[in-house]
């Protein structure tokens, strides 16, 4: 009793609560003889169990009036009360569960140190909510909060009643959350798979331009400035396959992940730590490729600008491929709700609104590739191009950085300070291989050993969180229910390190000075839901807004009946503020 009181007590907003009972129960066993230890302990059982268990503090009760209604009744233990703006009742077991209307008795004003002024229910509440129309049955959760006068303030609770209109039963019941993936996520009424079909070429298009992608492109490009005409058409359609079957291929993944009740998005390998440091080994590699210090043979595929004259296909068929791999951080404009829509729909639709993504990516070099007249536009080869291969190379090194930036934000500095001694191994491992069979060797030796630095995990908890800004609050979804029950709107914004767009848009518009003062004018709370790491409810929160993937900007207004407001995924400040002028109280 005393594990599962004082886990309450910890995770509740009474932090005096918390630390009364701490210093009494703690003042308790030391001031008893080492030999008595065990009725100290009895002792402190006793004195904690004036806090009585949440439920028998506030007994619910249900049952069905003559028109209709719920009636909801708690009976309140002496001493004990109930915030009247903390009750909710929800339509569990709908497919897109909404809040029911209740209807309150008067109620006590107080103030009180967790909410200020508030509005309470002592002795008893007695409250009626307003099923839906068409109900015949159905399972409704029931969320309440109250606190003790002694201090103690315990988290929201929620039990699930069982309604049968028919035969005006209600029944307590046990409600397990359907699993992520299971159920539809609510779309755009409007969305048709062909539309969602041109949103996901138009965003592939995009694509092309984030600075993610931009680098690895643009030699292959210029490639097609001379030469055979067919080679280049055949080079074309490579990397259009290279592209699709990538996409198609995460997708595959992507989908059967969720069907297994594992709810991930677009980017949802960056979630691992692994997999970013293995990207930024790649881009280092490329970097070091195109300043020349790194030389690689055909069977390498050359990685980096090599990859566009590669002989034969394959090389083209492999851009296409590091194309999409590097793209991942990115979420272009237009994508997270048709590939929102796409993971709702049966496997064969999901995956053509993959494929559409990929084709819109590929379209343009595609069409290069085809058009003699786009590639007479192209500038001529010369010695200009082994200048911009070495320009290029900086770009990539910087997102090596930036890429071993996230696996310190996500697995500690110690994880990002041995990955980059791996990155200095692997230069060197790669450097030696082009020597003599004793430098091969020992070349190898730092590959290995790169892989193994690359391995290394530190203290997670030494990273600062977007959540811990001044200003910004950590997103829950209690903490969300909490401040719009007190009439405050609410901004949730969630994003992730990995994630370029979110970066973007942060530096540019939500974390200036000016935008700050904004937030505090029109009395709007900042919450992040930092999705750098794998977090299940995040990942539903995503999904009950139709999206499959972040950035996810959602405005909500302080009315609990009023329906939250989605941003687009590139803001600008005439957006969030025009957003914020809709709420501000």
């Amino acid at each position: 009793m005393i594990g599962r009181d004082a886990a309450s007590i910890k995770s509740a907003y009474g932090f005096k609560a918390w630390l009364s009972f701490f210093v009494l129960t703690c003042s308790m066993i030391l001031q008893s003889p080492i030999g008595q230890a065990q009725n100290s302990l009895a002792a402190a059982l006793q004195q904690q169990s004036e806090f009585l268990p949440v439920r028998e503090a506030y007994r619910l009760d249900g049952a069905l009036t003559a028109d209709g209604q719920l009636r909801l009744y708690w009976q309140i233990a002496e001493g004990y009360y109930l915030y009247q703006h903390m009750f909710k009742v929800r339509h569990a077991d709908a497919p897109a569960p909404a809040n029911l209307s209740i209807s309150f008795p008067p109620a006590l004003d107080k103030t009180d140190e967790f909410f200020g002024d508030v509005s309470v229910y002592y002795d008893e509440a007695d409250l009626t909510a307003a099923l839906p129309d068409d109900a015949t049955r159905l399972t409704l959760a029931i969320t309440y909060q109250g606190c003790a006068d002694a201090g103690l303030c315990y988290p929201p609770e929620t039990e699930h009643l069982l309604v049968d209109v028919v035969t005006s039963a209600v029944t307590p019941t046990t409600f397990e959350r359907e699993p992520p993936g299971a159920a539809s996520a609510p779309t755009s009424p409007n969305m048709t798979l062909l539309l969602a079909l041109g949103l996901a070429f138009l965003g592939g298009l995009i694509l092309n331009a984030m600075p993610c992608v931009f680098p690895i492109l643009s030699l292959k490009v210029l490639s097609f400035a001379t030469g055979d005409p067919g080679e280049h058409r055949r080079h074309g359609l490579a990397y259009l396959a290279g592209v699709v079957a990538s996409f198609v291929l995460i997708a595959s993944v992507l989908i059967s992940l969720q069907s297994a009740g594992r709810w991930v998005g677009w980017g949802f390998q960056l979630q691992s730590t692994g997999f970013v440091i293995g990207l930024a080994y790649l881009f280092a590699v490329m970097g070091l490729s195109l300043s020349g210090l790194v030389l690689f043979g055909g069977r390498w595929m050359n990685l980096g600008a090599g990859l566009a004259t590669a002989p034969g296909t394959r090389g083209s068929f492999f851009t296409g491929v590091l194309a999409v791999v590097v793209a991942s951080p990115c979420t272009a404009p237009f994508m997270g709700s048709a590939l929102g829509f796409a993971l709702t729909q049966p496997a064969f639709e999901a995956l053509a609104v993959f494929a559409a993504l990929g084709i819109g990516m590929a379209a343009p070099m595609v069409a290069i590739s085809m058009s003699d007249t786009a590639r007479r536009w192209l500038p001529k080869p010369g010695a200009w191009m082994e200048t911009l291969k070495q320009v290029m190379a900086f770009p990539l090194y910087l997102t090596a950085v930036w890429l071993l930036w996230v696996a310190g934000k996500q697995s500690g500095v110690d994880t990002m300070a041995a990955a980059a001694a791996g990155l200095v191994m692997l230069a060197l491992g790669l450097t030696l291989l082009r020597g003599g069979a004793t430098a091969r060797i020992v070349g190898l030796i730092c590959m290995v050993s790169a892989v193994m630095l690359g391995s290394v995990r530190g203290d997670a908890t030494t990273s600062v969180g977007k959540g811990e800004r001044d200003g910004i609050v950590a997103w829950s979804p209690e903490r969300l229910q909490t401040l719009r029950a007190q009439g405050t709107p609410v901004f949730v914004d969630v994003t992730a390190d990995w994630c370029i767009t979110c970066l973007a848009n942060e530096q540019a518009v939500l974390f200036t000075d000016d935008m700050s003062r904004a937030f505090e004018a029109a009395g709007v709370t900042y919450m992040v839901a930092d999705w750098t790491n794998y977090d299940p409810e995040i990942g539903v929160f995503v999904r009950e807004h139709g999206r499959n993937g972040i950035p996810l900007y959602v405005m909500y207004p302080g009315n609990l009946q009023a329906a939250p407001t989605i941003l687009p995924q590139l803001l600008t400040a005439n957006i969030v503020t025009e957003a914020l002028a809709s709420v501000s109280r």
